[in-house]
């Protein structure tokens, strides 16, 4: 979720409220340093390197990172004839992006001509179209999605609970073992170790979907209800812990904790991203070769 982006504080259904002695105006836009290095990658090469990249955050969109013109090579924005108005930020304009291999992407990078004072550090930077460019990186490593969140958090806890998952009147899963993930803004999502789960109850559904911050997930039908549960069977490493492990949705089964039934959240659905620009499903961690190994051992 973290700070801009469905229930975060400024997106456009917070989870919380401020406390404040006068009413937060509809749209809080805010911007900060990155204070990380960040390179772009297009045509085999790196066409933006900055250490002074900022990050925008605006309601109802996901962190978009700018680089100062000064840390993009020569040659690569190619200004064009197209000219937008921000509600907020005002004039943008418009360029192609041209990679080192010759390759042009139409409006593929934007600058905001004569942002108001306090955005005054974008004046001189340029925003690049996330899913158009090859990737991009924080150091060495590949950052996927979007800009990282820095108030995005995700944190999974052991629990001795006792967690009953059911199906109509089948027990799908029963455990006294449950992880709980908690992440940024949404409600709790609890995980049941596969050998306490009935294996022949789940269908493997067709298609995955993305989660920048914990990798592809892999969905499953229940009975005749789909996508009544998923996992992430190679998650990235700072999730190792919910590998494999499988959750179910609350407003498609039963789900019981000590007893007491667990009641889905309003407005907490998960909108699934989509992943970057030749991003290949080996990259992402092998999930098309474990699912299919699995699929066939079932």
């Amino acid at each position: 979720m973290g700070l801009s982006w469905q229930q975060g504080p400024l997106g456009r259904d917070p989870n919380g409220t401020f406390v404040t002695a006068t009413p937060v105006p509809e749209r809080v836009l805010y911007l900060e340093p990155l204070r990380r290095r960040m390179s772009v990658e297009l045509g085999g090469s790196t066409i933006a390197r900055s250490d002074d990249a900022v990050l925008l955050f605006e309601p109802a969109r996901y962190p978009v990172a700018y680089i100062p013109l000064g840390d993009i090579a020569d040659g690569v924005l190619q200004p064009t004839d197209r000219e937008t108005t921000h509600q907020d930020l005002g004039n943008t304009k418009w360029f192609d992006v041209v990679g080192r291999d010759g390759q042009i992407l139409k409006n593929a990078a934007w600058q905001h001509l004569d942002p108001p004072s306090q955005g005054a550090a974008l004046r001189d930077a340029v925003a690049f179209a996330w899913r158009m460019m090859d990737a991009f990186y924080e150091e060495d490593d590949r950052i996927l999605g979007h800009a990282a969140d820095p108030y995005h958090r995700i944190d999974i806890r052991r629990s001795s609970r006792h967690l009953v998952v059911r199906h109509e009147e089948q027990v799908v899963a029963d455990t006294d073992a449950p992880l709980v993930l908690y992440e940024s803004g949404f409600a709790p999502r609890w995980y049941v170790p596969r050998a306490d789960v009935v294996a022949e109850a789940l269908h493997p559904v067709e298609g995955q979907t993305f989660c920048p911050y914990k990798g592809l997930a892999s969905y499953y039908t229940i009975g005749d209800t789909r996508n009544a549960a998923w996992s992430y069977r190679a998650p990235f490493d700072e999730v190792a812990r919910i590998a494999d492990l499988v959750s179910f949705e609350p407003d498609k089964v039963t789900i019981t904790i000590d007893g007491e039934r667990l009641e889905s959240v309003p407005g907490q659905t998960v909108l699934p991203h989509g992943p970057d620009r030749n991003l290949s499903v080996d990259e992402i961690g092998g999930i098309e070769l474990v699912e299919r190994a699995t699929t066939a051992s079932e």
